[in-house]
């Protein structure tokens, strides 16, 4: 016997006593986008122009939408996906002056910090929050830059 549960019940009853949930997106297949840096001030090799193919994990926690979920994935990769493929610098590199010369200023992403796997969770964190639902209480992004470097904010 098949059990149907009304729009209405779920509205007044189910939804609101499920309470907070967490939508966990990439944690055993990691959303994965490639993109160039450089940190600019390095006392290293990681000063010059190199590129990573990132593996991202979010965790979104907040209250059931009238949809039933927490948050849509592709809100998610949405904001993710807008570095893909992109030149990540900080603000004054030069290269942000070769790059628009060169017609290709599209491809960048001009942050106001060094573009570490660090700054890059707290960035996509601050621009969920800004994006999701007001349902949403709480974002995690975990950015793995290497197979021995992760970030999580």
């Amino acid at each position: 016997m098949t059990q149907k549960l009304s729009r209405e019940d779920c509205e007044t009853g189910i939804l609101q006593e499920a309470g907070t949930q967490t939508l966990t997106i990439g944690e055993d297949n990691p959303i994965r986008i490639s993109s160039g840096h450089r940190i600019l001030h390095h006392d290293g090799k990681c000063s010059r122009p190199h590129g990573h193919n990132y593996k991202i994990t979010v965790e979104v926690t907040g209250e059931l939408t009238e949809e039933g979920w927490v948050v849509d994935k592709g809100d998610v990769t949405d904001v993710i996906d807008a570095w893909d493929h992109r030149f990540l610098v900080e603000e004054g590199d030069p290269l942000v002056n070769a790059f628009e010369a060169s017609g290709d200023g599209d491809a960048l992403v001009v942050l106001e910090h060094p573009p570490t796997a660090e700054v890059m969770s707290v960035l996509l964190e601050q621009r969920m929050l800004e994006t999701f639902p007001d349902t949403v209480s709480d974002v995690s992004v975990a950015v793995r830059e290497t197979s021995e470097l992760c970030a999580t904010y």
